[in-house]
């Protein structure tokens, strides 16, 4: 669950990404995921990696439908529960996806990506104030979690506070040092802050750890359109 929990945040919120999968590798990892399940379709764990591969192609209504049976058969399964709750967001169907978010919290209090979960789904739901007491409580919970800060940070970059952004996404990067997903959605921000020095001190660091500078041209050439202007 752990692996794909971390593609979930970063599909969650508004953040930029550098996390590519080739779709065709994807798609064959889920065409062997579904033969091995036809040998045991009553198998809750072969039926959650096959759903694990169903959502990260997008495939929301396959997943669903698996999930569906999964919490059939095991009501109290906590990885279907979440990964329902996602693809139900993900499908519109926001109150359903609270009902699972809730019914996971109620089997395990505290747990961190029902919180998260929870929190994220306020926030498409524009219910603010709620997201961010959640997100900030989970914070204050898990201060060492780099990913709690960094979904902080995307909650904070959707609603423009640029400067709250910039602080958890700096963070997130303290405890996770070369993390690109948080070098480049806080280069985005200084430079949208007019902070450009700082920008490209964090697109070099990015280039150091071996990002093409082609799939960053276009930060690059804000930067340079922002030198002008200050000039």
């Amino acid at each position: 669950m752990r692996k794909v929990f971390h593609i979930l945040v970063l599909c969650a919120f508004p953040s930029l990404s550098l996390v590519a999968q080739s779709r065709q590798a994807l798609r064959d990892s889920l065409a062997k995921a579904t033969d091995v399940l036809a040998y045991h379709p009553d198998s809750i764990d072969l039926r959650l990696k096959k759903t694990a591969w169903n959502i990260q192609l997008e495939q929301w209504n396959y997943a669903k439908d698996d999930l569906d049976k999964v919490l059939f058969s095991e009501p109290t399964n906590i990885a279907g529960l979440y990964y329902r709750a996602f693809v139900n967001e993900k499908l519109g169907r926001l109150n359903f996806a609270r009902l699972d978010y809730e019914r996971l919290l109620m089997l395990v209090p505290g747990n961190f990506e029902g919180q998260l979960g929870l929190a994220l789904l306020n926030q498409k739901a524009k219910h603010y104030t709620e997201a961010m007491d959640r997100m900030n409580s989970l914070v204050s919970q898990y201060p060492d979690s780099a990913v709690a800060y960094a979904a902080r940070g995307g909650m904070e970059k959707e609603r423009g506070m640029l400067e709250l952004a910039i602080y958890d996404f700096s963070e997130a990067l303290r405890r996770d040092p070369s993390n690109t997903d948080y070098l480049l959605n806080r280069a985005d921000l200084l430079i949208t802050a007019k902070r450009t020095d700082a920008a490209l001190q964090d697109l070099n660091r990015l280039t150091a750890l071996g990002i093409n500078r082609n799939a960053l041209k276009e930060l690059f050439k804000r930067i340079k359109k922002g030198k002008k202007i200050k000039k």
